[in-house]
């Protein structure tokens, strides 16, 4: 039989992370779940893949043989998997006891259909929260979160929806989608719209994914009693300039596809103003940061809307079944 949950973990040079995070889901993170565990790697150097093969003999890995992101990585994992529910969860992400039980029973006690994933609490090494809620982007929120203006409102929904403002963490809620570093996602939700952009490559895949669902009728359902510790941003300390490039393209490849021409028009103008101001901002205290806003700001400025690579989704059985039913 189908195991119930199948827990996929892309991994990318992780051999240091990814025991205690297989460790937690094996053990107490995933007590009580009948599961499967599969590791997705994307072609580490590291011999990650080989490790978790000697370590652990009853996880699954397949090998991509590329480095092709975190949607694709995904992608990778949902098409091997059995489960009912997929477990997204990154090889920094470690479950807390409980947490699976807890997302798949209040994934069961939910409506049919209704469901895009259910998100955990996260929280920091620390044990201090991590804000993961979100709301989905629009013009505006761009424009209060890179003006800086949710700083003189932060629990303002007007000025700060972007990061969840007035949404209360410790009740159990629908909430329009939270960050993809642990999301339990039913498998008919993919049914519904596909697999993940994989043009993403890295950061934006998940809200686009999400706001695929909501389209369907499906929201996220916001679970604080399940816990994660998420460590988080090793690779954009490492990489910040790079990777912030990449995110502000994202941003606008997000407007086109998910908002249209017009609205990713609106945001292009919006980043790149805002990306010039922060570059003056930060010219006399960090150089390196100025040179960065300011190469961010370029980056938006020649961004060509009609040139923005179509979406790239592997094909999903569940929808070729639909096609071919239609037929």
């Amino acid at each position: 039989m189908a195991p119930d949950v199948s827990v996929i973990v892309v991994t990318w040079n992780a051999r240091d992370l990814v025991d205690a995070c297989i460790e937690r889901v094996l053990g107490e993170g995933g007590a009580g779940v009948d599961l499967e565990l599969i590791v997705v790697d994307n072609a580490s150097t590291d011999g990650t893949a080989e490790h978790v093969r000697d370590t652990w003999p009853t996880v699954r890995v397949v090998e991509t043989g590329r480095n092709g992101g975190m949607a694709a990585g995904n992608n990778a994992g949902m098409l091997d998997a059995s489960g009912r529910a997929f477990l997204l969860l990154n090889s920094d992400c470690f479950l807390h006891e409980g947490a699976l039980r807890t997302m798949l029973d209040r994934l069961d006690a939910e409506p049919t259909g209704t469901v895009a994933a259910v998100a955990p609490a996260l929280e920091n090494v620390d044990g201090t929260p991590q804000r993961s809620v979100r709301g989905f982007p629009s013009t505006w929120r761009y424009a209060t979160e890179f003006f800086y203006v949710r700083r003189i409102a932060p629990r303002s929904r007007m000025f700060n929806a972007f990061y969840g403002a007035g949404v209360d963490l410790d009740r159990a809620q629908r909430i329009e989608w939270a960050t993809g570093a642990c999301l339990l996602v039913p498998r008919d939700a993919v049914d519904a719209v596909g697999l993940m952009d994989e043009a993403y490559f890295m950061y934006g895949e998940e809200v686009d994914w999400l706001r695929r669902m909501s389209r369907t009728g499906r929201t996220v359902a916001w679970e604080p009693s399940a816990v994660a510790t998420h460590v988080g941003g090793g690779s954009a300390r490492t990489q910040w300039g790079t990777l912030y490039q990449r995110q502000l393209a994202n941003h606008v490849r997000y407007m086109a596809r998910c908002e249209g021409a017009s609205a990713a028009r609106r945001t292009r103008r919006v980043l790149a103003l805002s990306l010039r101001l922060r570059a003056l901002a930060w010219r006399v205290v960090r150089r390196d940061r100025a040179s960065a806003f300011a190469s961010g700001a370029r980056t938006i400025g020649e961004i060509d809307l009609a040139t923005i690579e179509p979406a790239v989704v592997p094909a999903w059985p569940a929808l070729q079944r639909s096609d071919a039913d239609s037929r």
